[in-house]
Order: structure tokens, then sequence, then C-alpha cells
């Protein structure tokens, strides 16, 4: 008898009008390499962002996309069943309006499902410098659960191109997420 794979569950990425669509992209193409379906979300400033930056081919790589405005989605239901939800980037607009529980859109809503679900959550805020509501407001969501990583790159294994920097922070995400990647060699092993 012939036992086929159990489907892995998917990931749903929301992008917000924070600077750094790079880091969703190569998320995303991590994430498919290892047949893990990604289901985007992103908010009107993210996809404005996404063109600036020059970044549009990460809404080509996800297997679905969801309307910001559609509460119908999926995500928005504790039934759903996903892996986990990554925000990345995730501007300080929309971590406050996840801190005070506003479900002001599917992403938002979705977030706030993963955290009343006790599902993991992961908020990637990109800003600097950060203000004292900016501060609270990530205490406040990591108190409530969510992993707070901001997309920090480090330097101590070399980095020799842009790719690498960002390799070392959507490296870090998959950490958080438990799923295995080569983007970087762990300390013990550069040697």
């Amino acid at each position: 008898m012939k036992h086929s794979t159990p489907k892995k569950l998917p990931i749903v990425l929301g992008v917000t009008g924070a600077s750094g669509t790079i880091y969703a992209r190569r998320l995303v193409e991590e994430l498919i390499s290892q047949d893990i379906p990604v289901e985007l979300i992103c908010s009107e400033a993210g996809e404005q962002v996404a063109r600036y930056e020059k970044e549009v081919s990460l809404f080509k790589l996800v297997s679905k996309r969801h309307d910001i405005n559609n509460y119908f989605s999926p995500s928005a239901s504790g039934t759903a069943k996903y892996h986990a939800m990554v925000i990345l980037p995730c501007s300080m607009g929309t971590l406050g309006a996840i801190a005070s529980g506003t479900g002001l859109n599917l992403l938002v809503r979705s977030a706030d499902v993963f955290l009343k679900e006790s599902r993991p959550l992961i908020v990637c805020p990109r800003e600097m410098p950060l203000s004292r509501i900016h501060l609270q407001n990530m205490l406040t969501l990591h108190d409530a659960g969510a992993k707070i990583v901001p997309p920090s790159p480090f330097f101590y294994y070399h980095p020799e191109t842009m790719d690498d920097l960002v390799n070392t922070v959507v490296g870090k995400v998959l950490d958080q997420l438990n799923i295995p990647h080569t983007l970087f060699k762990p300390w013990a092993q550069n040697d």
C-alpha cells in the first residue's frame, strides 16, 4: 500500500507598507522551495511599497492571495488550519492595530485569530528609531504570544552580498517557525 506524504499546512504572510519587501519575497521563495504553501494578505500601502522596491514577483510566487477587505477568507476564522502567520515587513500602524485588537482589516483580524488560538504569530517591525508607543505595542504583542523579530541582519559570518544579508533575517524567521533551512550556518559551525 502506497502512503502519501501529508500536505503541509500553509503559512499566512502579511505584507504592509513598511520598507523591506525583499525579505517577504525571499521568505516566500524559501517556503515554496520546501513545498510549504503561502497565502498572502497585502495592504494597499504594502503593494505600493513592493512596486516601488521592485519586488512585485512576490505576488506571482504565493499560492493564494486574499483581498485585505475579505473577512470571509479562511485566516479570519479560528477553525481554519495554518502552520503560522508572519507579518514581514510590519508597519508600526499595523502593529498598533493588532496590539489594540481593532480587526481593522483581514490582515489585522487574521493576526488577532492567531493570537486568540495560540498559533504562531511572527511580527517583523521595520522602523527606526522606536518611540515609546512602538515599544509598548511590541511588548503588548509579545505578552499576547507573538514573536517580535525585527529585520536586523547580522554580520559576524562576513556577508558578501545583499542576498547574504537578507538571508540572515529570513533564516531567523524560519528558525522561529521551526522550519529547517540552509540560509546561514549555526554559530558553532562558522569556524
